[in-house]
């Protein structure tokens, strides 16, 4: 009864790993896109 336990327990475990990884995206990322070049070329290596 006891090993029974414990199987039940590791595949417990490894179902719960293989659902994190395979599992939908839950991350709330800010949507992000090209962003503007707010800075100065260097005249020197542009000529």
């Amino acid at each position: 009864m006891r090993i029974a336990t414990m199987l039940d327990r590791l595949i417990g475990y490894f179902a719960e790993a293989a659902a994190r990884i395979f599992g939908l995206d839950r991350n709330k990322y800010p949507a992000t896109g090209i962003q503007p070049f707010e800075g100065e070329i260097d005249k020197k290596h542009h000529q």
